[in-house]
């Protein structure tokens, strides 16, 4: 169990090269943390309900643009701790209170990194849901304002504090299916349609403008939020970036990478729905990686997405295969893994479903100095930079050659661009885009 442990601590320290800074400010061990909650609905109530039942944590302060959702998880806060939280609809009365030691974010992911950013600068230690980033220029961004403020930043993939997983990673890693050649993630599972539906007028609860922060402006419409917004180009990452990401961030940790890959190609197109959603419900996307590391070898990432088919896919719905040259490793997500070795003799299984309280013990124990991240802004941005690939990809149908080091696609000014957003005149705009 205590190497599982030291593996967990390890697994999120590969650096990408980013300059010196100082060193992190950490809590007092014996300090109750005091934390803001940014988007307490759906994945952040899930965050409301484990956090209230922490002797070593506070919740202080709720963020949400929708009155509802706001008070009722005021509610929750109250009814658990017996103490009511500070309430707003603008993060920057969180981020202005320096009581507040660290930030729950989970927000569309279009606000992901500039609410992250603003965390960071304003000294705050932050969690942040998956994607951590709506492009692949915020993730830099992200890395950039971690190395400068002195804080820690946790990107919510738990499955890298899962032990379970992390055993399955650790054999994977120690060679007991030889040499990984190939890695496979997949998400397979029935979503639902979300429409069709024209411009109305918000309803009176929701701070639409706050909502669409420093995205450019657009209509509100039905459809659009809450949960729908992840199938809007600006707004969301697809499902490859909802749930996809969760699988392909153990298949890169399974792989053995610490660098983007040189190539990508996707294809993906609806081919079920008739709905108003943007992004593809089926998408098949490959990842070159040039050879580096001890093995000197090429490795390759691969990408499968079906969401009108709840059928398993070696056994799972969603999941990432191990694939090496003396036997293979498949993994469901929060289900558990098998491991087959030659003539496709089980040597090993477990199961374990993906355990979120630990990610947030490992939070708060890096807070306080006594751990180190399991799900780095480094971890984070790899993972997300395959979603923003896969993406780019399939809505150009174009290979693009991507440089790991300048993070850009070269050679395709128009794949180029969407490594970028454009922003509207708005306060949240992350610092740095200029040099974009």
């Amino acid at each position: 169990m205590q190497q599982r442990r030291t593996f967990l601590k390890q697994a999120g320290t590969a650096s990408l090269a980013l300059a010196a800074a100082p060193a992190v400010s950490h809590a007092a061990a014996g300090d109750r943390i005091r934390v803001g909650v940014i988007g307490p609905g759906g994945m952040g109530m899930h965050h409301v309900r484990n956090l209230v039942k922490r002797d070593d944590a506070e919740i202080v302060a709720l963020c949400d643009v929708d009155s509802t959702r706001l008070n009722n998880a005021a509610e929750h806060v109250a009814s658990e701790t017996k103490r009511k939280p500070a309430t707003t609809s603008d993060l920057r009365r969180i981020l202005d209170d320096k009581s507040i030691d660290a930030v729950f974010i989970a927000t569309p992911d279009h606000w992901h990194a500039p609410a992250a950013i603003l965390a960071l600068d304003a000294g705050k230690h932050v969690y942040v849901e998956k994607p951590c980033c709506h492009n692949i220029r915020e993730g830099r961004l992200m890395a950039d304002a971690v190395k400068r403020s002195g804080k820690v930043l946790q990107v919510g993939t738990q499955s890298r504090s899962t032990d379970c997983v992390a055993d399955g990673i650790k054999r994977v890693l120690d060679g007991e299916i030889g040499d990984v050649l190939v890695a496979k993630a997949w998400n397979s599972q029935r979503r639902g349609s979300i429409g069709h539906a024209q411009p109305t007028e918000p309803p009176p609860q929701l701070d639409f403008d706050t909502w669409t922060g420093p995205a450019k402006t657009v209509p509100y419409q039905k459809n659009l939020l809450h949960g729908v917004w992840r199938w809007w180009y600006d707004f969301g990452c697809g499902d490859i970036g909802n749930d996809g990401v969760h699988d392909i961030d153990v298949a890169l940790w399974g792989l053995g990478v610490d660098t983007h890959p040189n190539r990508a190609a996707c294809f993906g197109h609806k081919l079920f729905f008739d709905d108003d959603q943007q992004f593809p419900d089926t998408q098949y996307a490959v990842f070159d990686y040039e050879p580096a590391g001890p093995s000197g070898k090429r490795k390759q990432l691969i990408f499968e997405q079906r969401d009108w088919a709840p059928y398993t896919q070696e056994g799972y719905e969603n999941g990432a295969a191990f694939y090496g040259t003396n036997g293979v490793l498949i993994m469901g997500h929060t289900v558990g893994w098998r491991l087959y070795g030659p003539k496709n003799k089980l040597i090993a299984e477990r199961t374990g479903r993906a355990d979120l309280v630990a990610h947030h013990d490992n939070f708060f124990d890096s807070v306080r100095g006594t751990a180190t991240l399991n799900a780095s802004i480094e971890v984070g941005h790899r993972a997300s930079t395959i979603v923003h690939l896969a993406n780019i990809a399939a809505r150009i149908g174009r290979v693009l050659n991507f440089d790991p080091a300048t993070e850009r696609v070269l050679n395709d000014n128009e794949a180029d661009a969407m490594t970028r957003r454009e922003y509207r005149d708005h306060w949240a705009t992350p610092q740095g885009v200029e040099q974009s």
